[in-house]
């Protein structure tokens, strides 16, 4: 009778959390937002590993870096110049735990010959969005790789001296560039430059593809940087950003790093989530 009892438990949870995801899942879908995972989140482990973290997160969509070991019984790491069996090894493993590849980066090509493989890898691994920081020079050949190949491309803006650190630097940039060309905001590293994430989001307006979506802890004397946070407990305006992308009609990927407490950062990121899905559910009802 007690097995019976507990069985019949369990069995009530697990639907109870199903039911839970689908109805997350809708409200996403409803705002046009998709919400995965940035795997230099889970640097510390191998890409098997970062994509089970990111499936027990309860998410099916990743970004991976370049570097990241690949795991047990795949040589190498992540990288775009790895031959095709180890491709396929790798898009293996992701289907296997129902894991979508959607973006690769923060990458820096040298030349336009790595640009162009590059390209040709995110074509063959069915990724739709590169995240890079061009050199200037490059941005009309990646531009028109772009629309080649199909696949959009996502400026990432790292602190100082990165050519895209402030929204007016992108701006300039991007000037007479089609719209494959836009913005991978990390609103984080725009805080820690003295930049309102709001703000910066206005500027970027229709030229956001993605995030690296995150919350930073309040600046302390002595500490050399701003960590990641769970989101809603740090000192950037999560729901004035999510207000913003809403009114613009943004719809893209939102990919969390989360920069802190590498070693076990699980519950951290959960408890971001949950407030991301609430969050979003109000603002659904308005």
């Amino acid at each position: 009778m007690r097995k019976t009892i507990y069985k019949s438990a369990v069995f009530l949870l697990v639907l109870a959390t199903s039911l839970n995801l689908s109805a997350q899942k809708r409200e996403l879908e409803k705002a046009g937002w998709e919400l995965g995972v940035q795997s230099y989140t889970f640097h510390k482990f191998s890409f098997k590993e970062a994509v089970d973290k990111v499936n027990q997160l309860g998410l099916n969509a990743i970004e991976v870096y370049f570097g990241q070991p690949l795991g047990e019984g795949m040589e190498g790491t992540m990288d775009f110049r790895m031959d095709k069996k180890t491709q396929q090894q790798v898009l293996d493993y992701a289907r296997s735990k129902k894991m979508k590849i959607v973006a690769c980066g923060v990458v820096v090509c040298r030349d336009e010959a790595e640009w162009k493989q590059l390209f040709e890898f995110a074509d063959q691994m069915g990724i739709r969005l590169i995240t890079c920081e061009p050199e200037y020079e490059h941005l009309k050949y990646v531009d028109q790789l772009a629309n080649e190949y199909g696949i959009d491309v996502a400026i990432h803006n790292h602190p100082k001296p990165s050519n895209y650190w402030n929204p007016d630097l992108f701006l300039e940039a991007v000037d007479g560039l089609s719209d494959r060309i836009g913005a991978c905001a990390d609103v984080g590293h725009w805080k820690r430059m003295g930049i309102d994430p709001v703000e910066g989001l206005k500027k970027y307006g229709g030229r956001i593809k993605a995030l690296h979506f995150k919350d930073i802890k309040e600046k302390a004397v002595g500490e050399a940087e701003q960590h990641d946070v769970i989101w809603g407990t740090g000192i950037l305006d999560m729901k004035g950003m999510l207000i913003e992308l809403k009114k613009q009609g943004f719809e893209g990927l939102f990919s969390i790093e989360y920069e802190h407490n590498w070693e076990n950062s699980v519950p951290d990121i959960q408890k971001s989530i949950n407030y991301f899905y609430q969050t979003i559910e109000k603002l659904n009802q308005k």
